[in-house]
């Protein structure tokens, strides 16, 4: 494994730790714009618009240098951000979008004792217990006093657990990528 904190990685990140020292880099910016007279940002928003973050890239000889502190990135929340690197041009200020993308900002564990399972492990959990403890003659829908309250059918809680499992593997596949875990489960025997 190689040293985070020496060897900086080329492009942007996919999962970004709340509380983690975060650095990367693009070289394969600084031909066409040149460190000296351009000026590049990274910009990520929160879905709904309240939390954002941006970094100005330092600009070395060869390469455009992202860096935020551990104690800066404490304060970011977490949850699902789009993201977009922008080029400015020194003389005038005009700017240019050149790269988008999502990344995704984990908690820290230890920071507080919050839940840190995701929106879809939550849900999967909930949905498996109701399924472990459903009953084949559980009745789907209640009228008490004029107020109905319709429960999901068994084939329908069966259905949105298909759906939560696959957004959770799709999770674990991409922080699996991000931390370049192999997620092949070959079984090793020797004889």
């Amino acid at each position: 494994m190689a040293n985070f904190f020496t060897e900086v990685k080329e492009g942007e990140p996919l999962i970004i730790v709340a509380g983690d020292f975060l650095q990367w880099k693009r070289s394969d910016l600084v031909d066409d714009y040149p460190t000296a007279s351009y000026t590049v940002n990274y910009i990520a928003r929160i879905a709904n618009g309240a939390n954002e973050i941006n970094i100005t890239a330092s600009g070395q000889s060869d390469h455009y240098l992202f860096q935020a502190a551990s104690s800066v990135t404490a304060e970011y929340t977490a949850g699902d951000y789009h993201w977009q690197v922008e080029i400015v041009r020194n003389s005038d200020s005009e700017r240019h979008i050149i790269t988008r993308g999502h990344v995704t900002v984990l908690p820290d564990l230890d920071v507080n004792n919050s839940d840190p399972r995701t929106h879809a492990e939550v849900m999967l959990s909930k949905i498996e217990s109701l399924l472990s403890g459903k009953a084949d003659t559980d009745v789907s829908n209640y009228a008490i006093q004029g107020r109905s309250l319709t429960k999901m059918s068994l084939a329908e809680l069966i259905d949105a657990r298909e759906m939560y499992l696959g957004l959770v593997n799709a999770e674990k596949a991409k922080l699996n990528a991000q931390y370049h875990r192999k997620t092949n489960s070959s079984i090793l025997v020797r004889f």
